[in-house]
Parts: structure tokens; sequence; C-alpha cells
């Protein structure tokens, strides 16, 4: 009796243990198992899963829950006029079920652009060198897309994507493909580079994302913009109004970064759930990313910015009070409103029903969202 005992308990202390490290994984990743098949996690805009209509789950309360204004100031939300493809600026909101958009599908009777791919060794690097902080990698991958319309020895607009977005499953490439055909986007090259390693608190990935400093914009113009045109025999605009940067969650802020410390490099930046968060505080940001709307952007005259950015009803912390610094729905909700005060060109994209970095809003938006962050960019 006592041995069928001792079996069972083993048993059932091996299983606890695959379903601890199964959670632990997906934290890493930051990825919700709830939601999983929902595609929100932060690579999503990068995925090619169909789109499913089933509700995003949501973090648990970080400080409390919200207080009775921050309830009132979300609820705002719900009056916003809906969206609609060629929308100008201002609010909107989207609502599931989302409908994957057409210029995701490849056409057979358009152009294809060539995709090319590289790594960078991280010991190569004067910028981020082996750390030994979380997660980090000894390479990362840089994959190019270089339309076929492009003219050898022109200077080319060209936009750079966070966490390599759009390159899996040829997505932007795709996308890109399309829209240059249509002549509704420059003939613009795209460089996705994937992050160091890691996530969250900690790791590679938070130092060189949720860093509210130059560096990563620096990092990229010093160490993988001469790389692509040194392997590919492109040339890469000077002009920071040809130039453009997308992310998610901390790609979505790291990108806003590089253009807010940098414009003299970057005037377009789209922005998925973007983390305006407290995720990395330091002695002159001691809110981290929080401080854009609570200061760095009412604060300072207006920069040669536009933006696009959308946040989902049911992103990361969206039931957490403002107070903990931690409520992404809040955070970009803010956002939106600052940059509205100051005078930016923005849009501002409400998905009901969406969770963060939600794959279905991606897919329903993405392509509207580049034409938006491009208008005013001459198209050939």
């Amino acid at each position: 009796m006592a041995a069928a005992f001792g079996t069972f308990l083993r048993m059932n202390l091996k299983i606890a243990k695959i379903i601890c490290g199964t959670a632990l994984l997906c934290q890493v990743f930051n990825f919700n198992l709830a939601s999983a098949a929902d595609d929100t996690n932060a690579s999503a805009i990068t995925s090619a899963i169909p789109p499913t209509n089933a509700p995003a789950a949501r973090r648990g309360f970080r400080g409390g829950p919200m207080t009775a204004d921050e309830q009132a100031e979300v609820a705002k939300l719900d009056l916003l006029p809906a969206w609609t493809p060629g929308a100008g600026d201002g609010d909107f909101f989207i609502a599931r079920p989302f409908t994957k958009a057409p210029e995701l599908t490849p056409n057979p009777n358009v152009p294809k652009g060539r995709v090319e791919s590289f790594l960078m060794n991280a010991a190569d690097s004067k910028f981020y060198p082996d750390t030994g902080l979380r997660g980090a990698t000894p390479t990362r991958k840089v994959t190019v897309y270089i339309p076929s319309q492009y003219v050898h020895g022109t200077a080319a607009p060209f936009i750079v994507t966070a966490d390599a977005n759009g390159a899996n499953g040829n997505q932007l490439p795709t996308i890109l493909d399309n829209m240059i055909a249509d002549h509704r986007l420059p003939v613009m090259i795209a460089v996705m580079i994937a992050n160091g390693g890691g996530d969250g608190g900690g790791s590679e990935r938070g130092l060189e994302y949720d860093t509210v400093s130059g560096k990563n914009c620096e990092f990229i113009e010093a160490e993988v913009l001469p790389r692509v045109e040194k392997d590919y025999g492109v040339t890469l605009t000077k002009d920071p109004d040809g130039r453009a940067a997308s992310g998610g969650s901390s790609g979505g802020a790291a990108v806003f970064t590089m253009a807010w410390f940098h414009p003299e490099l970057y005037h377009r930046v789209l922005i998925y759930s973007g983390t305006f968060v407290n995720q990395h505080p330091d002695a002159d940001y001691p809110h981290g990313a929080w401080e854009y709307h609570a200061h760095l952007i009412p604060e300072n005259p207006a920069k040669p910015i536009r933006i696009w950015m959308e946040v989902g009803e049911h992103d990361n912390g969206a039931t957490n009070t403002a107070a903990a610094f931690h409520n992404w729905l809040i955070a970009n909700e803010r956002m939106a409103a600052v940059l509205k005060d100051k005078g930016y060109h923005y849009q501002f994209i409400y998905a009901k029903g969406a969770g963060h970095v939600d794959g279905g809003a991606v897919r329903q938006t993405l392509p509207s969202a580049l034409e938006y962050v491009w208008q005013g960019y001459p198209v050939k």
C-alpha cells in the first residue's frame, strides 16, 4: 500500500513539474495559454495563425483594480467613432469579428521583392555585446526585403521593425509587394531586426526595448543599416521623412523611443499595444516609458513624428489601477490624448475585444496603418 502511494505521489509530482514548467515558459515568452488560439502574444504581427473571435485573457491586478475615475476614463473609449480604411487623424474603434485585410494574401500578378537574411554576433557589437542578461542570445537574425522596383544606386525609403515583426511567413514582404504595385506605398525596403533575447525586466530584450534612451536607435544606425547596404548593394535614405519604424508591445515603445530621441533619423512610427508603462525605470525616467505620456510629450515642444497606434480592450494590465504604472490600455489612451493636445499627426485605434498585440486586429489594420504612416511621402 505504501509503495503504491509512493508511486502515485511521484507521478503527480512529475505532472506538477510539467505544468509549472509550461507556465514558466509561457511567462518568459509573454504568451498566455488561455489566449493562445487568439494569437495575442508579443510576436503576433509575424503570425500566420488564422484569427479567432474568442475574447483574449487579461493579466491579473498589479497595485489593485482601477479606480472609479479610471473606469470612467476608459469608458469614454466606447464613444469613439468607428474606424474605416483611409481615416485621417484622431481616435477610432474597431471591434470583433476582425477581418483579414486582402493585402496579406499573396497576389500572383504583382512583382515579388526578394527576401534575404543575415546573422549578427553579439560579441561583435559595441552597443549590445554579450551582456549575460536573461535570455540573451549570441546571435540575432536580420531579415531584409528589397522590392523588385528598387533602382540600384537610388536612396530608398525604408521601414525597420522590432522583434523582426513581419518576417515570419513573409507577412510584411507580401503586404509591401501588393501595396507598392498598387502605388499605395513608396518603393521601400524593410529591415526586420530580431531582439537580443528574453523578455521583461532583467532581460536583453528589456534592456534594448524598454530603456528610455536613444541607444537602440544608435545601434541600428551604426551596426545594422550599414550591413544591409554593404551586403545587398542598396542605398538607404538619410531623409528622416523616408524612414519608418514599427513594433508591438515593448517593441512598440522602442520604435517610438527611436523617433523621440532621434527625430533627425525617423519621422514615422507604427505601434501595436505599446509598452508605455514602467518596465525599465532609471534615475532619469523613474517610471520608465510611462514618462512619455505623463511628462515628456506634454512638457516638450512637438516633434516631427507621425504616429499610428493601437491598443486592445483586454490588453495587458487592462484592469489595473494606473497608480501601478502597468496598465497598457490606460497608457496608450493617455498617449493618444497628449499627442492630440500637442498637435501631432496621429491615429489611435481602440480594438474592442482584443488582447495584447492581438493577431486579428493586426491582420485587419496593418496595411491601412502603413498607408496612414506614409501619408505625405511621394509614391511613384
